[in-house]
């Protein structure tokens, strides 16, 4: 029996449309479908997307994130609208000792400017920090990102500083802001 049989969806409830659900690979196709519909955008500021060629790619890349979510290394959550996949919002990496993670989000471009990522980062943000899995909690996004750089902002996040060119995107590489913030 693999780990999957015993899958148990950890949900956190937003509002009474909004939820987030952990990873797994039942959610490929979907997951699949909305990467491919937003590809072209959200190439814009991630390099990842140009990868996601077949539906097998997202169900890897589901596989491995759930594993990475149950051993507490990543969080990996779809963040679901009535039942539709909307986004991901994630802890990319969970650094246990430090109690930090590093976070990222994307959202279907349909839905931009609706306060959807503000609403579930706060979300996740609080849950972990109330369990005391991570107390400090981080962002990196390229400078010309204003969207990303705005929720970050609207969110509590304190800009701690910029990464000369740390990110390589499109061909060239780009200057990343980082922004802090820590919940006791």
């Amino acid at each position: 029996m693999r780990d999957s049989d015993n899958w148990q969806d950890e949900v956190i409830e937003v509002d009474d449309s909004l939820a987030l659900h952990s990873i797994h690979e039942r959610y490929a196709d979907e997951l699949f479908a909305v990467v491919q519909k937003n590809k072209a955008w959200l190439q814009t500021a991630m390099d990842w997307p140009q990868f996601v060629i077949s539906v097998e790619d997202s169900r890897k890349n589901a596989q491995g994130n759930y594993i990475l979510h149950h051993r507490g290394y990543a969080k990996m959550f779809l963040i679901m609208r009535d039942r539709k996949i909307m986004g991901v919002i994630s802890f990319n990496q969970i650094e246990p000792t430090n109690k930090t993670a590093y976070i990222g989000y994307w959202l279907d471009e349909n839905v931009l400017g609706q306060g959807i990522i503000s609403r579930a980062l706060e979300a996740v943000t609080q849950k972990y920090a109330r369990e005391g899995l991570v107390r400090r909690f981080v962002i990196k996004c390229i400078v010309s990102n204003t969207a990303s750089n705005r929720v970050a902002q609207r969110n509590g996040f304190t800009l701690e500083g910029r990464l000369k060119q740390a990110e390589f995107l499109n061909g060239e590489f780009h200057d990343q802001n980082i922004y802090g913030r820590i919940i006791e």
